[in-house]
């Protein structure tokens, strides 16, 4: 049994017995990682104005990232994530006409609200 158990560990498949741990991490791309952490009632409020305007709650969390709030891009400066932001807000405009953006918008506003939740505020 040991010996099947090391040659499925060789093999690269690990067996209930040799305690492997895998980790997922989420890879973004830059307009996805300005997203800001903001407050969940904020949060919200950019989903709701997401879901009927799109690309509005996003021009607002753009804002949020002037008053401090943090994202997954600390090495960039702040008025660079801002314009992401304002960026990703004029993409959801420009391409609702085609509901992409409109179908974008609803998914960015989703995504601050669970950056919200997960930063537990």
């Amino acid at each position: 049994m040991d010996q099947k158990d090391t040659e499925m560990n060789e093999k690269g498949v690990s067996s209930s017995t040799s305690g492997v741990v895998v980790q997922v991490r989420e890879k973004k791309g830059p307009l996805r990682a300005a997203i800001p952490y903001m407050p969940f009632p904020v949060a919200v409020i950019c989903l709701f104005l997401n879901t009927f305007v799109p690309g509005l709650g996003t021009f607002v969390s753009a804002f949020t990232v002037l008053c401090g709030a943090r994202t997954d891009l600390p090495d960039r400066h702040m008025c660079c994530v801002f314009w992401l932001n304002i960026a990703a807000a004029f993409i959801q405009i420009v391409t609702a006409v085609v509901m992409v953006g409109w179908i974008m918008s609803i998914f960015w506003g989703m995504d601050m609200v669970i950056l919200a939740i997960s930063e537990g505020r």
